[in-house]
């Protein structure tokens, strides 16, 4: 096992009602920057469990807050936590909502062009703004973790940063919120968390046992719980274990002490930059690609996926391949088209595109290995067209 160091400081609040506890978490006498997005929560009712709890905050709104959230519209929020003196800022939302105040969070006291957090990929170790979240929607684990994904709409990039300063002082995880949820949401939540793990164990055997048969817990109550909670989210069973697999997928729990990937979720990115198409799609576009193409250095590991999450038998290259067919098929029953020519028909010149990109910006060796290189990566968008 690979050496590691753990720190999750997260105060998680998981189950229903919790939202009342708001004031326990948040000193009374703060100055609160309450963000979210396109006003779901004002239909679902999370808005007003919100505002009642904090009745007695002296609180300033920002709404709009994109899926896939703008820089732009970010440093809009920055402003105003700078001219209005916020010492705090509650996410109220998904993913995107949170990430977007994970960089409001670091962009505030940044000395420097708040730009350079995203294109330098600049790690936040301090001198952030604290915040908290009310989770709407299972998908990103962000609620209880310290990295953000941000878009800049001006060069249609969508980039990654993080840091320690930028974990969520408390997160409040209420599965019944889901209820209100589109079922592509739901899909989407389902299939980003499937992926976040698939990221951190599809590599090759390693002595990291215990992260392993974690990481295949998820996979499997996800695959379990997944079809159904998208047609039944009012079951609380099947909407907690569905919420809680996607917070522990990308915790930072099962990455510890073993190598990872994260290829697919770098080329899917750019997807999404390009066409808009949802992240949790772009990933299962590039991810059985990205395992074909791949597959000399990574069919150990996809023999032992099928043998544990599929029950497949045979010889390692038999098992691994059909691992490939079953993670589709899985995707498949997620509602999820899995060819890139099914969302835009502006494909063909893709994959040079996100080739030319990558070089450009130096990322030439990536995967567990650093063996997607940049002809690999072209490869890989080609297989997915």
């Amino acid at each position: 096992m690979l050496n590691f160091e753990y720190y999750n400081p997260t105060n998680l609040i998981f189950g229903k009602g919790q939202i009342e506890k708001l004031p326990q978490l948040i000193p009374a006498g703060t100055k609160i920057l309450l963000a979210y997005g396109g006003g779901s929560i004002f239909k679902n009712g999370v808005y007003d469990q919100v505002k009642q709890a904090l009745s007695g905050y002296d609180m300033v709104e920002f709404g709009g807050i994109e899926p896939n959230p703008h820089f732009e519209t970010l440093m809009k929020a920055v402003e105003i936590v700078r001219e209005q003196n916020i010492t705090f800022m509650l996410a109220v939302g998904g993913g995107s909502v949170i990430d977007g105040v994970k960089f409001i969070s670091a962009a505030v006291k940044f000395d420097g062009n708040p730009i350079d957090i995203l294109q330098k990929r600049l790690l936040i170790k301090e001198n952030a703004v604290p915040f908290g979240t009310v989770l709407t929607l299972p998908a990103t684990g962000s609620e209880m973790n310290s990295g953000s994904v941000v878009t800049i709409e001006q060069t249609q990039e969508k980039l990654s940063f993080g840091g320690s300063a930028l974990f969520p002082k408390f997160s409040i995880c209420d599965p019944t919120v889901i209820v209100s949820l589109p079922k592509r949401q739901i899909q989407n939540g389902v299939v980003d968390a499937y992926t976040h793990v698939l990221e951190q164990y599809l590599t090759y055997p390693h002595e990291g046992y215990l992260q392993d048969r974690i990481s295949e817990s998820v996979l499997k109550t996800l695959i379990e719980v997944g079809p159904k909670v998208v047609e039944n989210p009012q079951d609380y069973a099947l909407a907690s274990n569905y919420m809680w697999s996607c917070t522990m997928a990308l915790n930072g729990l099962i990455q510890k002490g073993v190598p990872t990937d994260w290829a697919t979720h770098m080329i899917g990115h750019e997807l999404t930059a390009l066409y808009g198409i949802d992240h949790a799609r772009t990933l299962a576009i590039i991810g059985p690609s990205l395992y074909k193409v791949m597959f000399e250095t990574k069919k150990e590991k996809l023999a032992q996926y099928g043998e544990r999450i599929f029950d497949l038998k045979g010889d390692v290259e038999t098992v691994a391949n059909q691992a490939i067919e079953k993670t589709v098929e899985f995707f498949h029953t997620m509602g999820m088209d899995t060819k890139l020519s099914q969302y835009t028909e502006s494909y063909e010149n893709t994959a040079s595109f996100i080739a030319d990109r990558f070089q450009s910006r130096g990322w030439t060796e990536m995967g567990e290995r650093k063996n997607i290189t940049i002809d690999r990566v072209r490869e890989i968008v080609e297989a997915s067209y």
